[in-house]
């Protein structure tokens, strides 16, 4: 979408609003984020009950199923890790996980590490090469700034506030950066997740 938008800039069509192309890269980088935490979790999960471990994390060790799953493992028509991951696929059908909180709450399944701390400090020496002050919260902040724009676009057309014709200014650079940082950050979660130490 990015390369479509800056491909079709030099026509300056009245037609074709260029922006839009740009506003759905953002959208769908948003969308790519959140489906790869899910999808993420969800094996991890599968993984982690499949071990049937005292070390896998609290929430995991205490996470809760309906009896009628219990019942459905207890006559064998499914297996534990089968049955945490449906009924957990269920339970986060209906959210997306564009909250750094949000986020942080359901990656207690799979891990007990302090993963946004852990993923600015890698973030800082992988990408940054320690030159930089990036924290927990400034990294919280940032991936925040980057959903909340994806749902000004998608739930208000990015139109300004109290404005009912004009949009917020976006172009190729804004979009590339929102993007690059999508990026880092899912990085970052994988390696601290991957990270045994």
């Amino acid at each position: 979408m990015v390369e479509a938008g800056r491909m079709l800039t030099p026509l300056k069509s009245p037609s074709i609003d260029i922006d839009d192309f740009y506003r759905a890269a953002w959208v769908q980088a948003v969308a790519a984020i959140d489906h790869w935490l899910h999808e993420e979790v969800l094996r991890r999960v599968s993984e982690l009950a499949a071990k049937d471990s005292p070390d896998m994390p609290y929430q995991l060790r205490v996470y809760e199923l309906p009896l009628h799953t219990i019942e459905a493992v207890r006559r064998g028509a499914v297996t534990v890790p089968e049955a945490v991951v449906e009924h957990l696929r269920d339970k986060l059908a209906a959210q997306s996980l564009q909250h750094p909180g949000k986020i942080s709450e359901i990656l207690k399944l799979v891990t007990e590490k302090k993963v946004w701390y852990e993923a600015a400090g890698w973030i800082n020496r992988s990408f940054f090469q320690g030159r930089t002050s990036l924290n927990e919260k400034k990294l919280r902040s940032r991936y925040l700034e980057i959903t909340q724009r994806r749902n000004k676009i998608a739930h208000d057309a990015d139109l300004i506030d109290g404005d009912l014709e004009q949009r917020r200014p976006i172009d190729e650079a804004s979009v590339n950066d929102a993007i690059d940082w999508i990026e880092r950050i899912a990085l970052a979660i994988a390696h601290v997740l991957d990270d045994e130490g």
